[in-house]
């Protein structure tokens, strides 16, 4: 299978989504960014990256249940898939070789 390249910030999207466990949705895949990477981001940014790994295969999505706090409106949710599994993998694999060629200097 062809190798898949993710940019920085889908990588950090798929990361999260895995972390959430199923119950990953744009406002807390938007809000943990912030907090976890001290960036700004905007949520049209999060749901670009979400369409684009699921477009991709690396992510699927359902609608849940209508939530109260959300004026009974219902929210999408995202969960990694196998393969979403396996690019984070290759990633993590890539990334830890090429530290690994770092000198202890640095």
């Amino acid at each position: 299978m062809k190798r898949v390249y993710l940019g920085e910030f889908e990588e950090i999207v798929l990361l999260l989504v895995a972390s959430l466990k199923g119950e990953a949705y744009g406002v807390n895949i938007t809000h943990e960014i912030m907090e976890q990477t001290e960036r700004e981001v905007r949520l049209n940014q999060v749901h670009a990256s979400l369409q684009r790994l699921e477009e991709k295969g690396m992510i699927t999505s359902r609608m849940s249940e209508p939530v109260a706090e959300r004026g009974g409106r219902r929210k999408r949710l995202f969960k990694i898939t196998a393969y979403g599994k396996q690019t984070l993998n290759d990633i993590k694999t890539v990334r830890t070789h090429l530290w690994s060629l770092l000198p202890s200097s640095i």
